[in-house]
């Protein structure tokens, strides 16, 4: 910021890390410096200026030329601008617009000092600063138009003539006319809307009114800009809108001269490498064009004019900067602030995954309950990075991708694969992971993008696909063993649909859209990674491993700090099923054994290998207390031993669908306890399932989190390998014959302790048709275990009217009956 030029003086600006009269003070400073640095830079102020503490921190990362403090102002004001940038990337591409193919317009008094670096970020060649840039909001806000705004809820009806012609559009502008009347506003234009989507999702998309072949023809343009596909639905109307817009006058052009007086004076800047000594203009002297770097001051902002942009001043007094040199750096060399910049990259293109996939899919599980997860790979099958999604898929999709690679060691371009076989990588069959291989200009792999959703129902012999008394993997469903759903670049529906047909799935018209909507997500993935390397070149690719080893070091020294020897462990299954682990330490090694643990389960409690890697990798992961994406780098300080044709390593074709959920969470429970880090949590995910020959509906619910040493356990909560969230009532209710009586904290569930355990929830549901209703849960036999002497956690109980149902069940139920599912609370400690 500057001070006001009438006051005379020669104000100069405060620009944190780019040019500055004084250091920021403290204050400023330290909570930026403890929350980012002190997790990768452990530092102590000394003295009374940020200068001595932004050197300490600069003391650790690679040496240069440059005076520590600088390092480290540097790599924070780098790794600001790439969040800043991320930020602006993600909002533009969830609307299908590439931010390449904008310019960025500057505003608010901070916005100058970053926007040549944030906008080569982003590709962008051209920024605008308004003469206002430093208050454009609030001018903004008193140019706008005053606008009425109306909607109707056209009730999920199909887009047709008949229905675009509702009684509700002369409504809308009847009010909005008589709304703008009141405020003096005769004159008025009026604009029509509608909002449609396809049948069974959730992705609407608003578009201008026309007739309706016009509307579905701009709404598949629509769909496909923002989510690469568009495909062949029916096509619901959604809502109609309405804006009543006050017809006025144009606004008054801006009156600017320029004086051309030239610089004030000449000042330090950084300019993204070093500080060079520049220009320092005011705007109201500014020639009509200017070479960078150079500063321009106003009233209320300060643009920093970097190298290789050229100013050019606009009559009306905007500012056009245009980038006249932008180049990609690369370099395949470790470079700290680059790790945390590219971390946040991968993290950020896989949430953006997710939220095309659930936009996109059709099933409730994924849209409401956010039963899915997407993740990048590197080109040997190595996970680099996860959006925050399910903890069992994500460590367990990298053994998909490993086992496809053993199989195809070329899968070829424009191919796209599905597979759910627990003997490959699977969890169990209702999770199908879909790999995209993505391939350089030579046809090689360079990567993999991937997401495993829970679909609703893939067959089997009970609607939703977790049978409690299955005994076989063919008894669960469907199996996709790396099945080709994408050859040439083409969805192969006929290859789906026939392995859907053969596993008895029961909506497979539902099945076949959730698969389009995962091809979607990952193609997304894949440009935008793609669009990364184009702008920073090979690093792109080099830092997925850095990123791994960057984990691998930090679980290291997460390691080295517990006691050395072996840890052990056991706990047992509701039927007496043992789960044994020892943990032996060796330094900043570990190797976790699971030798002693029981055979393989005659039932379906059997956790396939990759759900028992899953489970380790989370571990793993909750030691780390860094800010860094959960991946297979993880791993590499760990020796893993798991028995083959054991519960936590079956043979081929046996049932897994109890263990993917129930047995995982188990596992947790014994490798947290081993290590002396948490009571047992509720142990279960409370597998809900009920449907007919035409609807299938599945949740997980909530119960309570283990204590710990430092805190109580959370109640009502999914814990460690679940981490969906529960269907809201309305959407519930709207779309299935249930009606939610209850939810609620089961309070006293918990267990006592020093620290107590959470507790569980009671949920009591009422059927309004009938239905055959099928439960898979656990710690219905057994208690939640405390730890140091903390008491144990209540077990749950599974009801139909008032019937006790066992741990797992799977009844034919009549309308009117209530199922109360009461969940298990979490052991205390201590």
């Amino acid at each position: 910021t500057v001070g006001p030029e009438s006051a005379g003086a020669d104000p100069g600006p405060l620009c944190y890390g780019r040019a500055g009269a004084r250091e920021p003070t403290l204050t400023d400073v330290d909570l930026v410096l403890g929350r980012i640095a002190g997790d990768h830079f452990p530092f102590a102020l000394d003295g009374d200026r940020p200068r001595a503490a932004l050197r300490s921190i600069g003391d650790r990362l690679p040496d240069d030329d440059r005076d520590p403090a600088v390092r480290a102002a540097a790599a924070f004001f780098a790794i600001g601008n790439a969040t800043m940038a991320e930020a602006i990337r993600r909002v533009t591409i969830a609307r299908g617009r590439d931010p390449r193919d904008a310019a960025l317009v500057v505003f608010g008094g901070a916005a100058g000092m970053h926007a040549c670096p944030i906008a080569r970020e982003l590709g962008v060649r051209t920024l605008i600063v308004h003469p206002h840039a430093g208050v454009l909001s609030a001018w903004g806000m008193g140019l706008a138009e005053t606008t009425w705004h109306g909607s109707h809820d056209a009730g999920r009806v199909a887009l047709a003539d008949e229905t675009l012609r509702s009684e509700a559009w002369a409504v809308l502008e009847a009010r909005g006319r008589a709304a703008l009347a009141d405020d003096g506003f005769d004159e008025v234009l009026v604009r029509k809307r509608i909002d449609l989507r396809y049948a069974g999702s959730d992705a609407s998309l608003t578009i201008a009114l026309a007739d309706a072949q016009t509307c579905a023809a701009r709404f598949a343009d629509a769909h496909r800009a923002a989510f690469g596909y568009a495909r062949e639905a029916p096509i619901e109307l959604v809502t109609l809108r309405v804006e009543v817009v006050a017809a006025g006058e144009d606004d008054p052009p801006l009156a600017f001269e320029a004086g051309g007086a030239g610089p004030r004076r000449r000042a330090s800047m950084w300019t993204g490498s070093s500080y060079e000594d520049v220009p320092v203009f005011y705007r109201s002297d500014l020639p009509r064009s200017v070479t960078g770097p150079a500063l321009i001051l106003d009233t209320t902002s300060t643009l920093a004019l970097d190298p290789g942009w050229s100013l050019t001043l606009e009559p009306d007094g905007t500012l056009i900067a245009r980038d006249v040199a932008a180049t990609a750096t690369t370099s395949t060399d470790l470079d700290v602030t680059r790790l945390e910049v590219l971390s946040n990259l991968y993290m950020s293109i896989a949430e953006q995954m997710g939220d095309v996939l659930r936009r996109t899919a059709v099933s409730t599980n994924i849209r409401e309950r956010l039963d899915f997860s997407c993740a990048l790979f590197d080109a040997r099958g190595g996970l680099v990075a996860n959006a925050p999604h399910i903890p069992v898929h994500l460590g367990a999709m990298g053994e998909t991708i490993r086992s496809l690679l053993d199989e195809v060691p070329a899968p070829p371009r424009g191919s796209v694969y599905a597979s759910n076989d627990p003997s490959a990588g699977g969890s169990h069959l209702p999770d199908i992971t879909v790999i995209t291989p993505v391939h350089d200009d030579h046809d090689e792999v360079i990567f993999f993008t991937a997401c495993r959703g829970h679909h609703a129902d893939v067959g089997g012999i009970t609607p939703g696909s977790m049978p409690p008394f299955s005994r076989t993997l063919a008894d669960e469903g469907a199996v996709f063993h790396h099945t080709p759903i994408v050859v040439g670049g083409a969805l192969d529906e006929a290859a789906i649909r026939a392995v859907l047909a053969r596993g008895g799935a029961r909506r497979p018209d539902d099945n076949v859209a959730d698969l389009v909507a995962q091809v979607a997500a990952n193609r997304a993935g894949a440009e935008l990674l793609l669009a990364a390397r184009a702008r920073r070149g090979d690093d792109v690719l080099a830092y997925m491993q850095h990123v791994q080893d960057r984990a691998a070091a930090l679980v290291a020294r997460e390691i080295a700090k517990l006691p050395g020897g072996t840890h052990a462990f056991e706990d047992s299954l509701d039927d007496g099923a043992k789960i044994r682990v020892a943990i032996r330490v060796d330094g900043d090694r570990m190797i976790v054994d699971f030798t002693g643990t029981a055979p393989a389960h005659a039932g379906n409690l059997n956790a396939p290998r990759a759900v028992t890697v899953a489970a380790v990798l989370y571990v793993l992961r909750a030691l780390v207390g860094a800010p860094i994406p959960l991946n297979a780098g993880c791993l590499a300080p760990v020796e893993l031993i798991v028995p083959p044709d054991s519960l936590l390593d079956p043979p081929p074709g046996a049932a897994v669908c109890g263990g993917n959920v129930e047995t995982s969470q188990r596992v947790v429970d014994v490798l947290l306890a081993a290590l002396g880090l948490a009571a047992a949590s509720q142990g279960t995910m409370n597998n809900l399932t009920f449907g007919s020959d035409t609807i299938a509906y599945y949740e997980t619910i909530c119960g309570g989190a283990g204590a710990t040493a430092r805190a109580n356990g959370a109640s009502a909560v999914h814990t460690h390998m679940t981490n969906t969230r529960i269907t809201d009532p309305e959407v519930l209710e709207s779309r299935f014959p249930i009606r939610l009586r209850s939810f609620a904290i089961r309070r006293g569930s918990g267990g006592d302790g020093a620290h107590r355990g959470g507790d569980g929830v009671a949920r009591e549901l009422e059927l309004l048709a009938p239905m055959r209703v099928s439960i898979v849960s656990q710690r219905r036999a057994t208690c939640p275990f405390g730890l140091y002497g903390g008491a144990q956690g209540l077990p749950g109980r599974n009801r139909l009217d008032g019937e006790d149902l066992g741990g797992a069940a799977s009844v034919d139920a009549p309308a009117g009956a209530i199922l109360r599912i009461e969940t298990p609370g979490g052991g205390g400690y201590g």
